[in-house]
């Protein structure tokens, strides 16, 4: 152990991300989810680096160019900890929260792994054609030389220039996830502490993206979730597109994490003017509630559903539901809320005939803004019409989600819409 890891054990302050979203109750490991079949010895490729704690790979060569957050990359490292970065190595052992400044950063479980135990897996990189690149931690240690539980997960870096120059998925794959905290970063038997965190981040000091639970107990759970339409536990996949991430444009909305409690979003508010496009699986309709952060500043619905018209209810707390406002919005024009903003609202007046598929991850592509910068994290539960020719009124199901039901509302749209822009 060097000098500088117990002198930055002792100056790590232990800050909490302060977003968890507990999904599904099943602990189950993700089987089969990393990719192999690339050669070397354990058929994840060549070794990225030798047995170590902290270290790096020499400057290894995309083999397709990225744009991330405006700035394009032709290189990579592949670091110990549990991420690739663009423009240097990173020996940091304990995950600093995001954003972090000048080091962007593609992170599928950034903490402190140690390959030196004679049993420990280690790490491979592989190009398997000229439009993918896998880095592979294969059932890796923690520090300092553990080896009673083990880790293993993928980044997948895919090229989507056909889209656009510069285009790119990335995919974290989890396998296995015993381990979240190194002795240095306050861990005892691998637990506790300062957890691994994972997402990604512009090195900016402004856009960033980080998975649920990183930084706490919670990060373990990212193997059993996903952000997949048709979720596969463990697999998450984010489109950059333009150099911005899921969420800049209803072409590339950002999806929520689907869990049995419903579908949830949790994202950063790098500038509250800018809409936030997300789209969960729909039914007829949505409630959009803030559980944590910024209130909802305004919203865009999407065109050419049905009458392209939508019922907005706002949220009664006395009476504890949700209440006709007798406004109606017009899809494709942004209303905007009273200046304070709301933490919930619901949307009705889909028409059942509309059709909307709950799969489909492009069906009701919505805008928010918000009133202010920060973290926000939404929740929502769908409600379906059940069948009925003329469903009945829903009620909000458990706590209060956001998205996801309604009613097709039989009365005249003559109201006021003089706070749409």
């Amino acid at each position: 152990m060097t000098i500088s890891k117990v002198l930055n054990r002792l100056s790590m302050t232990a800050l909490s991300a302060a977003f968890v979203i507990i999904g599904t109750a099943n602990n189950a490991l993700a089987a089969g989810l990393l990719l192999n079949g690339f050669g070397g010895d354990a058929g994840f490729g060549e070794l990225a680096l030798a047995r170590n704690d902290d270290a790096s790979s020499n400057q290894l060569n995309l083999p397709f160019q990225i744009n991330f957050f405006g700035n394009t990359f032709n290189n990579f490292f592949v670091n110990n900890n549990g991420n690739v970065t663009f423009r240097s190595r990173l020996s940091t052992f304990t995950p600093n929260p995001f954003p972090i400044a000048n080091q962007p950063i593609i992170a599928p479980y950034w903490s402190d792994v140690d390959t030196r135990c004679a049993t420990c897996g280690e790490v491979y990189v592989a190009s398997p054609n000229s439009n993918t690149v896998v880095v592979t931690w294969n059932n890796v240690g923690y520090y300092s030389l553990h080896d009673d539980r083990t880790n293993a997960f993928q980044t997948v870096l895919r090229n989507r220039s056909d889209t656009g120059a510069g285009n790119f998925d990335i995919e974290f794959r989890y396998q296995s996830l015993e381990w979240t905290t190194g002795d240095a970063s306050g861990g005892v038997n691998g637990l506790g502490g300062i957890p691994a965190q994972a997402g990604f981040d512009a090195g900016d000091n402004l856009n960033f993206f980080t998975l649920p639970g990183s930084r706490t107990a919670e990060i373990l759970n990212i193997q059993n979730t996903s952000n997949l339409p048709d979720p596969v536990p463990g697999l998450w996949s984010f489109a950059v597109r333009n150099g911005v991430l899921p969420g800049a444009t209803p072409d590339n909305p950002l999806l929520p994490v689907v869990t049995d409690d419903g579908w949830n979003f949790d994202f950063n508010i790098a500038d509250p003017t800018q809409p936030v496009f997300i789209d969960p699986p729909v039914a007829i309709g949505y409630d959009y509630i803030v559980d944590s952060g910024p209130n909802i500043a305004s919203v865009l619905l999407p065109t050419g559903i049905g009458d392209n018209l939508y019922d907005l209810f706002t949220f009664d707390s006395t009476a504890n539901d949700f209440i006709d406002s007798g406004i109606d919005i017009t899809g494709g024009s942004t209303y905007n809320f009273d200046p304070d903003g709301v933490d919930r609202f619901r949307i009705l007046g889909i028409e059942p005939s509309a059709g909307l598929n709950p799969n489909d991850t492009t069906a009701f592509v919505t805008g928010l803004t918000f009133t202010s910068t920060g973290q926000v994290q939404l929740r929502q539960v769908p409600i379906s019409q059940n069948n009925a020719p003329v469903p009945e009124p829903a009620t909000i199901l458990g706590s209060f989600i956001a998205f996801g039901f309604g009613r097709k509302l039989h009365r005249m749209r003559s109201h006021s819409k003089n706070k749409l822009a």
